[in-house]
């Protein structure tokens, strides 16, 4: 089964309410009021490598894909700096979750969202930080256009990875995060020179998993993110 197919069959799978996908992650749901919590969604594109090869090569991970993430401006007041998948909060004048995290992808990237197929929701997540309940939104990018930073006040950089390079072992971290009386252990990529972290990280990896392309890697290489 190519890599585009088993995206495809995880997506319904998924949608339908069937599969694993989220169990990992219901302690940050819990961690969220969803009275007073506000409803967001992004888009976790994946698509055929650009004119960007992977640098790593493995018969066990798909190289012929990569995920478009958006580094936020260092000004923002939500996660600046940070690198995530394109998103943000629901509008009232959006349909649903789908249409929320089209509409922001174009806005910060400026693809065109007729050219993605949606492949199917994931599990809302909760963002404790940022009081978020977030609707993960799975797509192919069945026809690729150009993206860039549409607005240098919500982005500093667009930019397309290839899967292989963040299953790549090498570039697997763990980050870990103390604050008074409790410590934050979670996955972390290394990638274009930044790091990929946090909510973003734990996503990226719970999708991996439960694809099985997940590389073995060693947990106990360390880091303190980026803050």
């Amino acid at each position: 089964m190519s890599a585009q197919a088993q995206l495809e069959a995880f997506g319904s799978l998924v949608s339908s309410g069937g599969g694993n996908y989220g169990r990992d992650l219901r302690f940050l749901t819990r961690a969220v009021d969803p009275a007073v919590a506000r409803e967001a969604a992004v888009l976790i594109l994946f698509g055929v490598l650009d004119d960007h090869p992977a640098q790593f090569h493995s018969d066990a991970v798909p190289d012929d894909l990569d995920v478009l993430f958006v580094e936020r401006a260092s000004t923002l007041n939500d996660h600046p700096g940070q690198v995530a998948f394109p998103g943000g909060g629901v509008d009232a004048s959006d349909a649903d979750a789908v249409a929320a995290a089209l509409r922001e992808a174009n806005e910060e990237t400026g693809l065109d969202p007729s050219g993605v197929r949606i492949l199917g929701t994931l599990p809302k997540v909760g963002l404790p930080v940022s009081n978020f309940l977030v609707t993960p939104v799975l797509g192919w990018w069945a026809k690729p256009t150009p993206v860039d930073v549409v607005d240098e006040a919500e982005s500093a950089s667009v930019f397309r990875v290839p899967v292989a390079d963040l299953l790549n072992p090498v570039n697997r971290r763990t980050t870990v995060l103390g604050r008074p009386g409790q410590e934050h252990r979670g996955p972390a990529f290394l990638v274009n020179g930044v790091v990929v972290w946090g909510f973003t990280a734990l996503l990226l990896d719970e999708v991996f998993n439960q694809l099985g392309w997940t590389l073995p890697w060693d947990e106990a290489q360390e880091m303190v993110p980026p803050l």
